[in-house]
């Protein structure tokens, strides 16, 4: 079917209707060929028109010329109850040049589901008029499966909500960036954003959406609660929501659990880029052990065309609890309160052992030998070894973190900052610029530490420090794994800071590969430092820097022995005792360098 100019009028308008359909099935698709070439050939919509709704819904346009070939549309149509037609228009405002047509119109997953003459099976629910057997997971989801409503009686409202009035007991989070927004119909931006709500398939319908248009930038999230729910004990809550994700610029979506009400929980799901002009349906199982909390995030993209949707949410085997959540202390992690000290005689200048009372020197408190019985001197410091497989940063630490006061916590969110990380969290095309294994595990399951930059701009630093190095022996040397991969990778960079006075030890920047990268840096002999890991942000987010496996080896201080050298030991000027074969091998191993002096 091709459009033929049979007029001269200044607007015209083509328009090709279907016969009426009674109804279609929730899963129904409409499909076809189309053809929109010409130097003014003019847009074209796609609109339903529904019995007894006066505003038809645009399902479908084409804008102007889309190239001499045939370009396919496939539009979700969903549970339509009521009697409709679909109408093709064809507009041309003004002189019309080109050639329009349509072709290959197809219906698929339209019909009802079949009666079944029994509905027995485990995780079935018989509908009650039409006698379908459908999943029970497809019970109280606000979708009317059965085709008769009987999957969608009963059913607490509590649990459920299709923001036709309004949010139910869902919240906006006073602590995001912006919220999302109840809307009818398209979004404000083309090419952007559902054209429909999901729930009544038209644009009488309500769903939320988060606007990406300025003065939003990237990143910025909009996060959405749900009410509180009950420890799920041996049952499973299950979730279910359906989202709309189109548009080249569209970000991220997540969802979160948490069980502490001042923490942003812990991620269940999420979705990354554009999905296509669809609602998409989601179900999560959820089980907690306490109170819990689910957050529905949605974050900004790179541009005004990054909209994202949300509609019909419930929730099913889950009770509300009356309750409140939690709170933990937001003090900081350099923040702690002293424990009591046993009885002593130590001096100020002294370390008390935790366990004991007994008093070692302050120089002795972090130099990689514990000095204490129960290695308490050594509890505050950076870990010798560290695969960051327990989520933990082995005492390391971000001082630009650490300065933040509780209030302004809510700001190091679009930090360029180190974080934990691992190849299972990453979303799809992020494995381009950030390790999809780390290198202890050589899995996705593994821990690294990683600068994101999808935070920041150009030229920003990130720092982590260990904490205060008291002393170190003459051979001691840091060994760590990088990864710095990605088209725009900034720099990163081993730093030695010793009270105001920083120096560089070791540096690398640019691109290295895809793989994790050995790299070793000489510390000797050295007193109150701190060891710095610095990464500087490139000039766009395809390029973060990870590390992993950070060894310090042989870093612990030569021991004064209580006794006089053996005949196979040299005598340092120090006193030291050193092995014979160490001599004259361009290794200072006294830390006095009398053990490489020309004179032995």
């Amino acid at each position: 079917m091709f459009i033929l100019k049979n007029s001269s009028s200044i607007s015209q308008v083509a328009r090709l209707r279907s016969p009426k359909f009674r109804q279609t099935g929730s899963n129904c698709t409409f499909s076809f060929w189309y053809y929109n070439y010409g130097q003014s050939v003019g847009a074209a919509e796609m609109r339903l028109l529904v019995d007894g709704l006066r505003q038809p819904t645009v399902l479908w346009r084409a804008y102007y010329n889309e190239g001499n070939q045939w370009l396919k549309a496939v539009i979700q149509l969903g549970r339509l109850p009521h009697p409709f037609q679909l109408s093709l228009d064809k507009i041309s405002l003004g002189f019309y040049d080109g050639v329009s047509a349509i072709d290959d119109i197809a219906f698929e997953n339209c019909a009802l589901p079949p009666p079944a003459l029994s509905c027995e099976s485990p995780g079935s629910f018989w509908c009650r008029d039409t006698k379908a057997c459908i999943d029970s997971l497809l019970v109280c989801d606000l979708v009317d499966d059965c085709g008769d409503g009987s999957d969608e009686d009963n059913c607490n409202p509590d649990l459920q909500c299709s923001f036709e009035n309004g949010l139910c007991n869902w919240e906006q989070d006073v602590g995001d960036d912006l919220d999302w927004v109840r809307i009818q119909g398209p979004t404000p931006t083309i090419n952007t954003g559902p054209l429909k709500d999901h729930t009544t398939g038209t644009a009488r319908g309500h769903y939320l959406y988060m606007e990406s248009s300025e003065p939003h930038q990237f990143q910025d999230k909009a996060i959405l609660l749900s009410p509180l729910f009950s420890p799920s004990g041996n049952r499973t809550c299950i979730f279910r929501f359906h989202y709309h994700m189109f548009g080249k610029q569209v970000y991220k979506l997540s969802v979160f659990q948490r069980t502490v009400s001042n923490t942003k929980g812990w991620l269940l799901w999420y979705k990354f880029g554009n999905q296509g002009n669809r609602w998409i349906r989601q179900t999560l199982y959820i089980s907690s052990l306490k109170p819990f909390q689910i957050l529905v995030k949605g974050f900004v993209g790179d541009g005004f065309t990054g909209d994202i949707g949300l509609d019909d949410m419930s929730f099913l085997g889950c009770t509300l609890y009356n309750g409140d959540l939690p709170t933990i202390s937001t003090t900081t992690s350099g923040t702690s309160v002293p424990a009591t000290l046993p009885m002593n005689n130590c001096t100020e200048k002294d370390f008390v052992c935790r366990a004991s009372g007994h008093c070692i020197q302050m120089i002795q408190k972090c130099d990689f030998r514990p000095d204490c019985s129960d290695k308490s001197d050594e509890s505050a410091c950076v870990m010798e070894v560290c695969d960051f497989e327990d989520k933990t940063q082995c005492g390391w630490y971000q001082p630009a973190l650490e300065q933040m006061s509780g209030n302004d916590s809510i700001h190091t969110t679009n930090m360029f900052k180190w974080e934990l990380g691992r190849g299972a969290n990453l979303y799809p095309e992020q494995e381009k610029h950030c390790p999809l294994i780390d290198h202890t595990t050589c899995t996705a399951e593994g821990w690294y530490l990683f600068a994101d930059s999808s935070n920041g701009e150009f030229g920003h630093t990130a720092d982590i420090v260990t904490p205060v190095i008291s002393l170190t022996g003459p051979k001691c040397k840091i060994i760590f794994w990088n990864y710095m991969n990605g088209s725009t990778i900034g720099s990163l960079e081993v730093l030695c800071k010793t009270g105001n006075e920083t120096t560089k030890l070791w540096t690398q920047s640019g691109n290295q590969g895809p793989q994790w990268n050995r790299a070793e840096v000489f510390l000797g002999i050295r007193s109150e430092f701190q060891v710095v890991f610095r990464a500087k942000r490139g000039v766009s987010y395809m390029g973060d820097v990870a590390v992993d496996d950070i060894t310090f080896e042989d870093c612990s201080p030569l021991l004064i022995p209580g006794r006089p050298c053996t005949s196979e030991e040299f005598t340092c000027a120090n006193k030291y005792c050193i092995p014979k074969n160490n001599l004259c091998d361009f290794v200072n191993d006294c830390g006095d360098n009398s053990d490489e002096n020309p004179t032995i």
